[in-house]
């Protein structure tokens, strides 16, 4: 049973500023802002939501297939992918063109300054979902705008049931778009900020969109998250981590876990609980695919 994941592939490059922006940025001068950090600390980390999500899922024992554009520097997230054995038969590469990037830098009060360059993923809507064969589901997470539209209407076309998942790019879309989304997908899985965005848009409270859908997911970071389902809300609480390194690839992780008790049949609370459980492994290590886990421990 392979699950079809949408989405973007990026190379995360993250940076630590060893002081506080606030030292460095004079609020008088913020309309003619010239500073430069120095960050002795560097890493680059294979990441983006259909990477991250299928690394995890993989890790659960499912066969995920992702689908997503990339550029001509996509060579080394290519061999990590062969090397962990996830399918990349639907990730193309556009000459011309780099795979997104994000920059990040963080400082020691954790406030961060990213700049994201989307290149290649703008060109996602080239891919039609067709290409992908026996499918049971599938998941669309944040890709490039037109991409992310045409593969719901072509997934609902094929009567796939798929998450929407529109994370860090539902700013994009107008609340008639998000609507239409909410009418093609069975499920939608937002955080707290994206589920307020998404009530402000389309001016309806979270139970009224939950209506529309099989189940809304809304995580809570260290306060769990909550699934509403057949007019109930059930609670699931957060899992206790190892410890707390790397909160960055959480959502992934967890949606990883959403798709798998989706596709074995499993009730949400316990689908929930593994997706929370997967959470709180990832956020003990750095990055978003560095956690070696076992699925039978998971489960």
């Amino acid at each position: 049973m392979s699950v079809l994941i949408c989405g973007s592939f990026a190379f995360d490059n993250i940076m630590v500023f060893p002081d506080k922006f606030k030292n460095h940025i004079l609020p008088d001068k913020v309309h003619m802002l010239n500073v430069a950090f120095l960050v002795p600390e560097l890493r680059r980390e294979f990441g983006g939501c259909a990477g991250n999500i299928a690394y995890n899922l993989k890790l659960l024992g499912d066969n995920p297939v992702p689908m997503g554009t990339v550029g001509t520097d996509f060579a080394p997230y290519a061999e990590w992918m062969d090397a962990k054995n996830i399918n990349r038969d639907h990730v193309h590469v556009k000459q011309g063109h780099y795979t997104a990037q994000a920059f990040i830098t963080t400082d020691q009060d954790d406030n961060q300054i990213t700049a994201f360059h989307p290149g290649a993923m703008n060109l996602a809507h080239e891919t039609p979902i067709s290409e992908a064969k026996d499918i049971k589901l599938a998941i669309i997470a944040p890709d490039g705008r037109d991409g992310m539209i045409q593969h719901a209407e072509q997934l609902k076309a094929a009567g796939i049931p798929f998450i929407f998942d529109p994370g860090q790019g539902l700013p994009m879309f107008n609340g008639d778009e998000l609507m239409a989304f909410a009418e093609q997908a069975s499920y939608i899985a937002l955080n707290d900020y994206e589920a307020q965005l998404f009530m402000d848009r389309t001016g309806l409270p979270e139970e009224e969109i939950a209506r529309h859908v099989e189940a809304l997911i809304i995580t809570r970071g260290a306060e769990g998250s909550y699934i509403y389902s057949e007019g109930k809300r059930i609670e699931i609480a957060c899992q206790k981590a190892a410890q707390v390194v790397d909160p960055t690839g959480c959502g992934d992780a967890y949606r990883a876990g959403l798709l798998h008790g989706i596709l074995h049949g499993k009730d949400w609370e316990e689908t929930g609980r593994i997706a929370s459980t997967l959470g709180a492994l990832k956020i003990a290590h750095h990055g978003t695919q560095n956690h070696q886990i076992d699925a039978a421990s998971i489960l």
